[in-house]
Formats: C-alpha cells, sequence, structure tokens
C-alpha cells in the first residue's frame, strides 16, 4: 500500500510553529521573518513536504500555472522560446502547461479550453491566428493572454515579438543592396502563420520599393523540414532561368537549400547567395556558414512570460512590446557574378 504522505500539520510539528506560520511561509513569505522561514524551509526540505496544489488554488483562487500553445514541437525555435520562458516562469514561482496545435486554430481552441479547465491563471499563444470562440472563453473566464512572435500595435490584444514584415524587407533590402535583382523565395508554409507570410509580404515589398518582381516560378512554400526545402530548391536550381539569389523562409530551409546546392556542384555564394531566418545555432556552422535574419526568440518568450506574470500580479505591462530583428551577415551570401 501507498504510504501516507507528509502532511502540512507533519511540518508545523517538526518546526515546532503553527500551521498557520507554515501557511504563511509557503504562500506569503514576505510575511514570515526570515529565522522562521528558514527553519520552516528546512523541514520541509527534510520530510519531503509538497504543498498541496489544489488546496493553494482553492484558498487562493490561482493555480499558479501557466498555459503555453505552440504549433509544434518539431521547430528549434519553439524549443528554444519554451525553454526560456519556463526558466522564467519557475524563477517566479510559476508552473508551465504546454501543447500544440500543428497549426490548426480548431485544435488550437480545444486545447486552451482543455487548459482553462484545469484552472490556469494565464495563457501565451503563438501568432495571432485564433478562433472567435477563443478570444470570447479568454474574455468570459478573464484569462490574460498574449500573442507572441508578432508585433501588431493596431490591433487591441497584447502582443511582443518582432515585426515580420520589416525583417522580410531588411532581408531583402540587403540582397538587393549587394547587386541582386534576380531573387527567389524558399518560404515556410502560410496558412494559419501570420509570421511566416509577413515575412514574404515584406519581401516583395522590398522587390516592388526597387522596381522588382518575385515570379511564380520562383516562389515556393514547404513546410518546416530539410527535406522538403531539398525537394522544393531542386526544381528552382534546375531551371534555366533561375534566381542568383533565395530567401529562406526560416533557417532550416535555409540548410536544405544549402544541402542540394552542394549536391548539384552549385557554388555558394559565388553562384547563388542563400539568406536564412532565426539565427539557429546551427547556423554559424554550415559551410558556408549562413547569412539570416536573427531572432531574439528567448528575449519575446521571457517578455511574455513577464506580461502574463505583471498583468496578474496587478502590475504595470505593456500591450504592444516591439523587439527588433538584425541582420547577420556570414558566408552564403555575396555579390553575383557580372553576367
Amino acid at each position: 500500500m501507498k504510504a501516507k504522505s507528509v502532511d502540512i500539520r507533519a511540518v508545523a510539528e517538526h518546526a515546532a510553529v503553527s500551521i498557520a506560520t507554515v501557511s504563511r511561509a509557503i504562500n506569503k513569505p514576505e510575511q514570515v521573518r526570515a529565522e522562521l522561514r528558514s527553519r520552516i524551509e528546512a523541514s520541509i526540505l527534510e520530510l519531503g513536504y509538497i504543498p498541496d496544489a489544489a488546496a493553494r488554488s482553492l484558498s487562493s483562487r490561482k493555480t499558479l500555472t501557466i498555459g503555453a500553445i505552440i504549433p509544434t514541437v518539431d521547430n528549434a525555435m519553439f524549443a528554444r522560446g519554451i525553454d526560456a520562458l519556463q526558466r522564467y516562469l519557475t524563477s517566479q514561482g510559476y508552473l508551465l502547461l504546454l501543447a500544440t496545435h500543428n497549426y490548426d486554430p480548431e485544435i488550437e481552441f480545444k486545447q486552451v479550453q482543455n487548459m482553462v479547465s484545469r484552472g490556469i491563471d494565464g495563457l501565451i499563444l503563438r501568432g495571432d491566428v485564433h478562433t472567435d470562440g477563443l478570444r470570447h472563453l479568454l474574455a468570459a473566464q478573464r484569462i490574460p493572454f498574449i500573442n507572441v512572435g508578432v508585433y501588431q500595435p493596431d490591433r487591441p490584444w497584447p502582443c511582443v515579438g518582432v515585426d515580420n514584415d520589416l525583417a522580410g524587407w531588411q532581408a531583402c533590402r540587403f540582397l538587393i543592396s549587394q547587386g541582386h535583382t534576380r531573387i527567389g523565395m524558399v518560404a515556410a508554409r502560410n496558412h494559419n502563420n501570420d509570421r511566416a507570410s509577413a515575412r514574404v509580404v515584406g519581401v516583395k515589398r522590398a522587390l516592388q520599393e526597387s522596381g522588382l518582381t518575385l515570379p511564380d516560378a520562383w516562389y515556393v512554400e514547404v513546410p518546416y523540414r530539410m527535406d522538403d526545402a531539398r525537394q522544393a530548391s531542386r526544381a528552382l536550381l534546375l531551371q534555366t532561368d533561375k534566381p542568383t539569389a533565395l530567401i529562406c523562409g526560416n533557417d532550416v530551409i535555409a540548410y536544405g537549400v544549402l544541402a542540394e546546392a552542394a549536391t548539384r556542384g552549385i557554388d555558394v555564394p559565388k553562384e547563388l547567395s542563400v539568406m536564412g531566418f532565426d539565427d539557429l545555432e546551427w547556423s554559424r556552422h554550415q559551410r558556408p556558414a549562413l547569412t539570416t535574419m536573427h531572432m531574439p526568440i528567448d528575449e519575446v518568450w521571457t517578455r511574455g512570460g513577464e506580461y502574463i506574470v505583471n498583468t496578474l500580479g496587478g502590475r504595470p505591462a505593456i500591450l504592444h512590446h516591439e523587439v527588433q530583428a538584425s541582420l547577420v551577415v556570414r558566408e552564403s551570401t555575396a555579390a553575383p557574378r557580372p553576367i
């Protein structure tokens, strides 16, 4: 049979204090003298006591649990962001509850319903493609939330992230400044992905401002996988009339393009310049090292966590927070060969 767990009474007896004092030390430590707090913490550690989360939530009406829903865990950027978020929330005494939706707003809505039923205090969402039902649910339940990865000051919902349109424009402007006029794009799938679609808009805007276009034959959308990127770039690179530079929707797609170019004997950057997005750790170790747009993902997710924690604590929080993307120039881009 399972042994009886240690309860708060045992901690109080061991520390020679009242149950109420133990409760205050756990829930409102600032109200307990340092000497008493240390004694109680020592007893908790020695006895292996774990506070009852359900009981605490009943008394405080908080579970100290924050939900986060991302498209997929098969993405290094999401993994890195969630790691940064969890480190921050842990430092604030919160637990992170994670779910995925595979870029499906209906699945995301169901995951939100599940999280709300488990008593989350706040919610962090990726991007701003959500169902009306989700928005109504969060409003009705008065659950604070924030969209991370996007900066949309014209919308009423809180957000923190880069201006993806601007980042796409900056990436394309860099290639144009190098002398490229034949620029193609291997984008991430745009469906239900406002970050990816905004980058495409920015690229097209930069081209249009320079009197250039993005031909349909030089544009393709692929899932977030190297193999799909290789297949897509193969079709582009085998064309007789092909671009001298490719902008990739993220670094993983760029890795696929670099691999396919190497297989085809295409010299990067002499014959083809390749630009990524994200600045993953492996990007600087590629051969050639990848020129890319650095996305400060740790800061974005940490700021998202700060917004929720500050809102729950009744402290001021920035509604729309822009984080700057930056160009990282490495070896995969150069001026095009003279014709």
